[in-house]
């Protein structure tokens, strides 16, 4: 019952899809589409999407919690306990909650960088400062 629910769900979740996409239907009040299909590099266990629909992260039975944006491709992969039976994210996706078949509850910081390549750009200071500000004055 549960995997029927998991499969059910990842298929009407917006942003998923089946490989060969059927027509749009119609059964009565009820019309669907399927928007869009990912091919998944493991087979989930749980999931969650972001409210802002621009990230999905799965929870694979690799013992990862893969995080996809909203085309498919994947942002990275954060490895977890093999126990891990359910994952959730904050309203924003800044945290991860895990819960274990052990007991446990664990929630991890999530963050995404950009790296910025500023060679060539003209800078003050010592080149290899531990730090570096970036000012964008040229869109004022």
């Amino acid at each position: 019952m549960k995997k029927t629910l998991l499969i059910c769900s990842l298929l009407l979740m917006p942003g998923l899809s089946l490989a060969d996409t059927p027509p749009a239907s119609s059964t009565g009040d009820l019309d669907w589409s399927v928007q869009k299909t990912w091919k998944l590099k493991t087979k989930p266990v749980d999931f969650v999407q972001s409210l802002d629909n621009k990230r999905v992260y799965v929870l694979g039975e690799d013992s990862k919690v893969h995080i996809l944006n909203i085309n498919g491709k994947e942002m990275g992969s954060i490895p977890v306990d093999a126990n891990t039976i359910a994952i959730d994210i904050a309203p924003r996706g800044e945290m991860l909650y895990l819960v274990g078949s052990d007991k446990k509850y664990t929630s991890i910081s999530v963050a995404f960088s950009q790296n910025i390549d500023i060679s060539g750009a003209p800078f003050l200071g010592k080149e290899n400062a531990p730090v570096t500000m970036v000012v964008f004055s040229d869109f004022q």
